[in-house]
Order: C-alpha cells, then sequence, then structure tokens
C-alpha cells in the first residue's frame, strides 16, 4: 500500500533508480498494490494537489487498479480500507508506506509499515528482508466495562512498557479480553502497537474474524477453502515461547486521557485534572470506524457542545459515513453542534487545513501526541471516541463513566 504521502516519496527512489540504470518500468506484480488518497485531502497547498496529481500518474502508469480516490465514490483512510475491502488476509504479509499499518494486524496478518525505499523495493520485486522479531505476549482478560473502550486498554499498555517497550518485536494479544472484543476494537489495538514500538501487533484469527471478511469487495471466491486452512494453521503453538509475557485485566482500567507529548504520557481521567479543550477531533485511522461513531453518539446525543469549543467527526471511510448516516448518526452529530465530515485523516496530522492554532488544546481520537503533531503550537490529548464527545459536550475532559449514556 502506497498513500499519498509515501507514493510521492517511492517515486523519488525510483527516480535514483533511473539515474543508476536499473529498470523499474514495471512493477512485480500491480494486482497486489493499491493506493488510497487520505493525508492530503483536501489539499491545502500546490504541493499536495501536486503529489495527489503524481499519484494518479504513478497508478495509471504502473497498471495499478485499485486506487481509492479522493472525492470519486469509495475512498477514506488507507488503513480503513485495508480490512473493509478485505485487500488484506490472514496470514498474509501486508506492508504500507506509514507507521499504522500495523492496523490489519487485526486480521491475523503481518501487516508492518515501510519507509519509502523498501516500499520501492517491494513494488518492483515481491519481497522484503525482515529479521524475524521476537514476540511479547499481552494476556488481556475479562470484558471492557462500560464505557471502557479498546483505545483505553492500548493506551493503558503503552503507558505501562513506555514507547520503547516493545521495539522490534511482535505484539500478541489474546485471552478473553481479545476474544470478547469486536473486529474494529481490536484494529483500534493493533493500530497502536506501533507507539510502544513494535514492528506489528498480531492476533490470531478467529470466528469473528472471518465472518468479518466474508463479502467484502476483494474476498476470493475460494474463500471457505482458505478459512478451513486458517483455522487450522493460523494460532500460536501450545509451546510457543516469547520474549516478555504479561497479563493486564481489564476491570482495572480506566478511561485514559494523555497528558504529554507521547502516548506513554498517560493517566487514568480520575488522575486528571479538569482541562478546557479548544478543539475535538473524532477520527482516523486509530477510531473512525462505525463502532467509534456509535459509542461517540451516545455522549453527544440530545447535549450541545460546550461554547467555544469547536468539534467535529470524520468517518474513516466513505462507507462508514454512509452507513453511520443510514442510523441517523449524522443527525445526532450536527443537532449536538459538530461538524460533519468527508471521510479522510484529517486533523490526526495536520497535513492538510484541519490544523490547531498555537497555544489549543485538543481532545482526540487519533493515535499520536507529539510536540506539533495537530499543529504548530497546539496541544493534543488522546482519547477514546466516547471520552472526546464526553469532553466537547462539557468543554473539558469528564470521567464519562458517572455520564447518563442511556
Amino acid at each position: 500500500m502506497v498513500h499519498d504521502v509515501s507514493g510521492p516519496g517511492v517515486l523519488k527512489v525510483f527516480e535514483r533508480l533511473r539515474e543508476q540504470g536499473i529498470p523499474v518500468d514495471r512493477l512485480k506484480d500491480p494486482s497486489k498494490v493499491w493506493v488510497a488518497e487520505d493525508h492530503f485531502v483536501p489539499s491545502a497547498d500546490k504541493i499536495s494537489a501536486e503529489n495527489i496529481v503524481k499519484l494518479s500518474n504513478f497508478t495509471r502508469e504502473y497498471g495499478i487498479e485499485k486506487h481509492f480516490r479522493y472525492g470519486m465514490g469509495q475512498y477514506g483512510i488507507c488503513h480503513t480500507l485495508s480490512h473493509e475491502e478485505a485487500l488484506v488476509l490472514p496470514g498474509q504479509v501486508y506492508v504500507g508506506g506509514d507507521s499504522h499499518t500495523n492496523t490489519t494486524g487485526a486480521l491475523g496478518a503481518f501487516a508492518c509499515g515501510l519507509g519509502h525505499t523498501d516500499v520501492a523495493y517491494v513494488l518492483l520485486n515481491g519481497r522484503i528482508w525482515f529479521k524475524v522479531p521476537e514476540t511479547l505476549y499481552f494476556q488481556i482478560n475479562g470484558r471492557l466495562p462500560d464505557h471502557v473502550m479498546a483505545k483505553d486498554v492500548i493506551l493503558s499498555i503503552i503507558r505501562n512498557i513506555g514507547t520503547a517497550g516493545g521495539t522490534g518485536t511482535v505484539i500478541e494479544y489474546r485471552g478473553s479480553g481479545i476474544s470478547d472484543m469486536s473486529m474494529e476494537q481490536r484494529m483500534t489495538v493493533c493500530n497502536m502497537s506501533i507507539e510502544a514500538g513494535a514492528r506489528a501487533g498480531l492476533i490470531a484469527p478467529d470466528e469473528k474474524t472471518f465472518r468479518y471478511l466474508r463479502g467484502r469487495r476483494y474476498t476470493p471466491e475460494d474463500y471457505e477453502e482458505m478459512v478451513d486452512a486458517w483455522r487450522r494453521d493460523l494460532t500460536t503453538d501450545s509451546g510457543a515461547t516469547f520474549a516478555k509475557s504479561y497479563t493486564i485485566h481489564t476491570d482495572e482500567i480506566a478511561p485514559q486521557v494523555s497528558w504529554g507529548t507521547n502516548p506513554a504520557m498517560t493517566c487514568d481521567v480520575t488522575q486528571s485534572v479538569p482541562i478546557p479543550v479548544d478543539r475535538v477531533f473524532i477520527g482516523s485511522c486509530t477510531n473512525a470506524r462505525l463502532e467509534d461513531l456509535i459509542d461517540a453518539a451516545r455522549a453527544a446525543r440530545g447535549r450541545r457542545v460546550a461554547p467555544g469549543v469547536d468539534a467535529m467527526v470524520v468517518p474513516g471511510s466513505q462507507d462508514v459515513k454512509r452507513q453511520a448516516e443510514e442510523m441517523g448518526l449524522d443527525r445526532v452529530f450536527r443537532d449536538a453542534g459538530f461538524e460533519w465530515r468527508e471521510s479522510g485523516c484529517s486533523m490526526c496530522l495536520g497535513m492538510n487545513p484541519d490544523i490547531l492554532e498555537p497555544g489549543q488544546r485538543c481532545a482526540s481520537t487519533s493515535n499520536r501526541n507529539f510536540e506539533g503533531r495537530q499543529g504548530a503550537g497546539g496541544r493534543t490529548h488522546l482519547v477514546s471516541p466516547v471520552m472526546a464527545a464526553a469532553a466537547a459536550v462539557s468543554g473539558h475532559f469528564v470521567d464519562v463513566r458517572e455520564m447518563d449514556l442511556n
């Protein structure tokens, strides 16, 4: 996978290879390549718009048919499309020009982000060199308490092991807490594995996985035969050993709020102060799927965004947007004073017009709170969708468990 940021970077690598006399006139297998326009849309400047044009020229020149174009039919965030369209399947090795490619490990795929040079190599050769990583094992036990979400689980994990705690490893998530999660919740957990330094996050596929992938646009015709093989082969061996093992009890996890400038700088909402927020962003590849919007709508329904707060909801794909509108979620958000947007990365990373002004604070469902991530001089506080919506209507961070969300 390449998108409107990594694609132009890959093309620069192709140009350097041409200068060295290395042929780059064809890809190994264009049918295994797909392209998304999500980061630079809508384009904020001439350079961003030119990158979109370069991407279109690239797909046309190399015969890439799977191109999800902004403003044309089904499009959205690359890490939503990857599973929503069944572009990646269990047991596959999937690489993309983006660090949050990890998301699709929730399907039982080895999903890993690569840099421009490595992506170029894969496109031309159909393979890549990996050192087999060690595995960290997280046993997640118990059903999530009310108003505690998958985002709280992964933030709690990163808080405990640090942003370097999984460096170079694959993190495997198992246990009743994982099996009880929906596919969308599992994707949130795997999405942020990179924030703990991991190469990938993995969850073994189960019947929920197989049901989820049935009947999607690129689901193979021999899908049921593949499922039989996955049931047999894609499980952890009983005698497997791990570099480190951890046990997490979900009933000990509270809603989380990040306070610093990396995802490990996080605390329970009960340990935080009622920090006022200026902006609220419900979106990103971490938390812009349909279930996320349903959860956020519970805190928005029948309430109004607090004075002085600018809140927006950005679905992860046009298909998510369509389903949400069929359920009336767009009306819930609009009635509450949220802006209802087209799909894309939006405020997650400040590469388009959706940015923070200096001094503003944002309650964000995204994955990174690095300094300047959402705009120079702004501050990002990572929270779950329901916590973000609660902050929007309250004007500051609150413990969503104390709200009446029935």
